[in-house]
């Protein structure tokens, strides 16, 4: 919407972590491996668009991982069999992924997959604010009165606003505890030096990044899980100006991430945002929804 030159504001309930530099939220993984022949489309745009936007933000967004052997690299192909749509992978037997990453080993009826494109991105406010976008944190919204146009993306609290609206999705809220391991020897899987997202030391120093593990600083994740584990994009079926997203978390695989319950909706969002404003300003999305 900011890019469309509409006002546009952003209401967040919680208040933004003080991270490094401006970023509000937590290092996110990027990747284009699915099965789902639809998702790596919309992830080669996403690829795309994040690019532009670090470009017109002049901030960094993006850190490419690239590790395996070159010589061996391959192709996954989607249910789809969509040949546009492959992605270049690289498999590790349990020998080579032990290289390139001590104290990980692989059973030996087990290989590893990696994205060749995969890498780590970096939330930052700035690249709303450089478009016009205001934010405002600590802000909870408690009541939708149906007028201007609305977009609600707040995860497991959608159906908390959408009663307001007579309106309940089939939206499941699971709880995920992410948790931060001290590093034994500092620096050994920092995001500088290492190239392996799951295990960087980055958000908090000297603390790598696992979940679903107890640990000394667990952080609490709520994931929104769809019947099919995909995504709502849509406009209310009542009131035209309000715009829903959520959804977006899904129990699945997270290659080249030692994530094994993982969203999976941060990395498609300048795609999405494109979408919803779309839809919030009557056009015809660009995607087939």
């Amino acid at each position: 919407m900011a890019k469309n030159k509409q006002k546009t504001l952003l209401l967040e309930q919680f208040f933004f972590r003080p991270l490094q530099r401006e970023r509000s939220w937590p290092d996110q993984l990027i990747r284009k491996t699915y099965e789902e022949d639809f998702f790596i489309q919309m992830m080669q745009e996403s690829y795309e668009l994040w690019a532009q936007l670090e470009r017109e933000a002049g901030v960094e967004l993006y850190r490419p991982v690239d590790y395996g052997p070159r010589e061996r690299r391959g192709f996954l192909t989607p249910k789809g069999h969509d040949a546009k749509a492959q992605v270049p992978t690289v498999f590790l037997e349990k020998q080579e992924l032990s290289h390139h990453i001590p104290n990980v080993t692989l059973t030996d009826a087990n290989r590893a997959l990696t994205d060749t494109h995969a890498g780590v991105l970096y939330a930052d406010r700035r690249v709303f604010q450089s478009s016009g976008g205001v934010i405002k944190d600590g802000e909870k919204v408690i009541d939708i009165t149906p007028g201007v146009a609305v977009t609600i993306t707040t995860g497991p609290w959608a159906n908390t606003l959408l009663t307001h609206t007579g309106l309940q999705l089939p939206l499941k809220v699971v709880k995920i505890n992410v948790c931060y391991w001290k590093e034994k020897i500092p620096g050994t899987y920092s995001v500088r030096e290492y190239d392996i997202y799951g295990l960087l030391s980055n958000e908090y120093p000297g603390l790598i990044k696992v979940s679903n593990r107890r640990d000394t600083k667990p952080d609490d994740c709520m994931y929104t899980v769809t019947p099919d584990h995909n995504f709502v994009l849509d406009s209310h079926p009542i009131y035209g100006n309000i715009i829903i997203s959520a959804g977006f978390s899904a129990n699945v695989i997270c290659f080249f991430s030692f994530f094994f319950s993982a969203g999976h909706g941060f990395k498609f969002d300048p795609i999405i945002g494109k979408l919803l404003s779309q839809l919030a300003m009557g056009q015809a999305p660009s995607d087939d929804l």
